[in-house]
C-alpha cells in the first residue's frame, strides 16, 4: 500500500507582510517586442514582405496567436515601410531614366556593371559558405562589374575636369571623349564591346549632368535613411511607442488594412486559437521537451474514493501555479522575478476547417465557453482543451509557455506537458535604435559617404521593389483570396523575427522557468490524485523518472514534425536536426 503526503499549504499569520500588487503587465502592442519588430520592417525588406505576405494578402488564414507583441502594428509598420519605399525607389529610378536621356545615353551605361553586381549577389546567395560553383562565378562576375564601373567613372573624371578630344582641332570648347582617345577606349573595347568603340562618345557638359545626378541619388538615398533614423527617434521610439494612438501608422487609410487590423486584434489574443492540422502550436515557438505521462488510478483502501474529473485537477493545479507570482518574503517591491508577472488561462484549438468565412469563427465568447465546457473532459483529437501558462521575460523577448492537458478515462489519468520557447528577437532588428542614432549623430562628411556608397546598387533595388510591388497588387487583383475559403496560419511574424538560440543567461531562464511550472503542474496533480483517494506512489516514481531523463514518453525535440520515443532514438528529417533522446518508451 501507498500513501502520499500532501504537503501543508503556507498559511498567512499577523506577523507576515502582505503580498505587493502584483505588476501590471506591459500591454502587447506596447511591449519591447512589438517596437522591434516594427523596427525590423524598415530594416529587412524580406522581413517586410513575409509579413506582409502572411497578413495582407491571405486574408483568409487566420492569424496565428501573438505572444507578447501585437501582430496588428507590425503589419501596419510594414505596409508604411513598404509605402514608403516604393515612393524612394520610383524616385530613383526615374532620375536614373532621366539622367539616361538627358546624357543621351551616357549615365545608362553605368546600369551594366551595377545590374552585374545584383546578379553576382544572387548567384552567390545569402549562405555564410557558398558553394564553389556559386562563389567563383559571383566573385568573377562582381569584380567584372566593379571594375567597368570604375572605368567609367574615371572616364567622367577625366571628361569633366580636362576635356579630352583626340588631339586635333575639333572646334568645340565643350571637349569629348571619343574614339581618338588612346587607352580609356581599349579598356571600355574590352570591357563593353561596340565593334568599333565609335558610339562611345561622352561631352564635359554630359560628364558634369552625371556626377548632378549622382548627387541627387545619393541625396534621395540619404533622405530615405533619414527618415527611418527620425521614425526611430519618434514613433518608435521607448518613450513614445506605448503610446499607439498616436502612431501615424495606425492611422493609415485603406479600408482593407483597417479590417484586417480590427480583426487580428480580435483573434491574436483569443483563447480560442484556430489552427492548422500540420502547424497546431504555431505562434508559441519552438517546442521544449514535451512530454507525456499515463499512470493507472489505483484507489487507496485507507481513502474514500471521490469523482475525478478532468476539471477537479485543473482546479488543484491552478492555485499552485498562481503562487508562483508571489516575490521572496523579504523582496517585498523590490522584487522583480518575471515570475510574478506569470499568466495563466484556459484555451481551445479547434481546427480552421469546416467554415465558410473568417468572420464565422466562433470567438464570441458565449460560443467559446461551450467549447471549453465540452472540450475540458474530451479525450479529443481535433478540439482541444489546454490550461495555458505563459511567461513573458527579457521585455517580452523571450517567452515561456507551457500547455497542460489533463485526461481520465478508462481508470487511468494522462498527463500532457508541452512546453513551447519563443527566441529573443534578431540581432539586427535589436540594433535598429543604433544604426538610427549613428546616422542621425554622424557628420555631413560620413553621411555623403554613406550615401554615395549607395549610389551604385540603386538602381537594381529600385527595379527589384518596384517589381514587387507590382508582383504583389497583381497577386492581390487576381488570387482571388478574398473569396477563399478560411485557413489556419501558415507563418508566425514573430517566430520569423526571432533568432534561432538565445543566450546562456536567457536559456537558463527558460529552465528555471519550466522547472518551476512543471514542478507545481506535477504537485498539483498529486494533491488531486491524493484528495480523490487514490495512490500517489506510481505517479511521483514517473515524475522523479521525468526529472531525472529516464523511462518515460519523452519528446525532447521537435524537428519538422519528426520525434523520438524511446530506449536510444533519434528524430531525424532532411532538413532537420537530430535530437537524441534516451529512455525506453511505455
Amino acid at each position: 500500500m501507498s500513501t502520499a503526503h500532501v504537503p501543508q499549504q503556507p498559511q498567512s499569520t499577523p506577523d507576515t507582510p502582505p503580498a505587493p500588487p502584483v505588476p501590471a503587465p506591459t500591454p502587447p502592442h506596447a511591449s519591447e517586442a512589438t517596437r522591434l519588430l516594427c523596427a525590423g520592417t524598415y530594416l529587412d525588406s524580406g522581413y517586410r514582405d513575409r509579413v506582409i505576405e502572411e497578413l495582407h494578402l491571405n486574408e483568409q488564414r487566420i492569424v496565428a496567436p501573438s505572444l507578447g507583441f501585437d501582430a496588428a502594428r507590425v503589419l501596419a509598420h510594414a505596409l508604411r515601410a513598404r509605402n514608403r519605399e516604393l515612393l524612394w525607389a520610383g524616385a530613383i529610378l526615374g532620375l536614373w531614366v532621366v539622367g539616361s536621356a538627358l546624357t543621351r545615353g551616357w549615365l545608362a551605361l553605368f546600369v551594366l556593371p551595377v545590374l552585374a553586381l545584383a546578379v553576382a549577389s544572387w548567384i552567390r546567395g545569402r549562405a555564410e559558405y557558398p558553394p564553389l560553383y556559386r562563389r567563383v562565378p559571383a566573385f568573377l562576375l562582381r569584380w567584372w562589374g566593379r571594375v567597368l564601373f570604375g572605368v567609367l567613372l574615371v572616364i567622367t573624371v577625366v571628361v569633366a575636369f580636362n576635356g579630352l578630344d583626340d588631339g586635333s582641332s575639333s572646334g568645340s570648347s565643350s571637349g569629348s571623349y571619343g574614339t581618338g582617345s588612346s587607352e580609356l577606349t581599349g579598356a571600355t573595347d574590352v570591357l563593353v564591346p561596340y565593334g568599333d568603340g565609335a558610339d562611345v562618345a561622352i561631352e564635359r557638359w554630359q560628364a558634369w549632368v552625371t556626377f548632378a545626378l549622382f548627387a541627387l541619388i545619393a541625396l534621395c538615398v540619404a533622405a530615405q535613411r533619414g527618415q527611418f533614423a527620425r521614425a526611430m527617434a519618434a514613433e518608435l521610439s521607448p518613450q513614445r511607442f506605448p503610446d499607439a494612438a498616436s502612431d501615424p501608422a495606425e492611422q493609415a487609410e485603406g479600408p482593407r488594412f483597417q479590417r484586417l487590423k480590427d480583426r487580428i486584434r480580435l483573434e491574436q489574443h483569443a483563447p480560442l486559437i484556430m489552427y492548422n492540422e500540420a502547424r497546431p502550436f504555431l505562434g508559441a515557438g519552438e517546442a521544449y521537451q514535451t512530454w507525456v505521462l499515463a499512470v493507472e488510478l489505483r484507489p487507496d483502501e485507507m481513502k474514500k474514493q471521490q469523482p475525478l474529473g478532468n476539471r477537479v485537477v485543473l482546479e488543484k493545479i491552478r492555485p499552485l501555479i498562481e503562487q508562483l507570482r508571489l516575490p521572496a518574503e523579504y523582496a517585498g517591491q523590490f522584487g522583480r522575478d518575471r515570475l510574478r508577472r506569470l499568466e495563466i488561462d484556459e484555451c481551445v484549438f479547434l481546427p480552421a476547417e469546416g467554415i465558410l468565412r473568417r468572420e464565422e469563427a466562433p470567438y464570441h465568447p458565449q460560443a467559446f465557453e461551450e467549447h471549453r465546457a465540452r472540450a475540458v473532459e474530451e479525450g479529443a483529437e481535433k478540439r482541444r482543451h489546454f490550461l495555458r501558462i505563459r511567461v513573458g521575460g527579457w521585455e517580452e523577448e523571450l517567452v515561456v509557455t507551457v500547455f497542460v492537458r489533463i485526461h481520465t478515462q478508462g481508470r487511468m489519468l494522462t498527463l500532457e506537458v508541452a512546453p513551447h520557447v519563443l527566441t529573443p528577437v534578431r540581432e539586427d532588428f535589436k540594433n535598429a535604435d543604433r544604426v538610427a542614432h549613428r546616422f542621425r549623430n554622424n557628420h555631413g562628411l560620413g553621411k555623403a559617404a554613406w550615401a554615395v556608397a549607395q549610389v551604385p546598387g540603386s538602381v537594381a533595388r529600385s527595379l527589384i521593389t518596384l517589381g514587387k510591388g507590382l508582383v504583389y497588387v497583381w497577386r492581390m487583383l487576381t488570387g482571388g483570396y478574398a473569396g477563399a475559403l478560411p485557413d489556419g496560419p501558415a507563418l508566425s511574424v514573430r517566430e520569423l523575427g526571432s533568432v534561432p538560440t538565445g543566450s546562456h543567461f536567457q536559456e537558463m531562464d527558460v529552465l528555471r522557468y519550466l522547472k518551476n511550472v512543471q514542478d507545481r503542474v506535477a504537485n498539483g496533480v498529486r494533491v488531486a490524485l491524493a484528495e480523490s483517494g487514490y495512490r500517489t506512489g506510481e505517479f511521483m516514481q514517473k515524475i522523479t523518472t521525468i526529472n531525472n531523463n529516464g523511462d518515460v514518453t519523452n519528446i525532447a525535440r521537435v524537428d519538422n514534425s519528426t520525434f523520438a520515443v524511446g530506449s536510444h532514438a533519434t528524430a531525424s528529417s532532411t532538413t532537420g536536426g537530430t535530437a537524441p533522446q534516451t529512455g525506453s518508451g511505455n
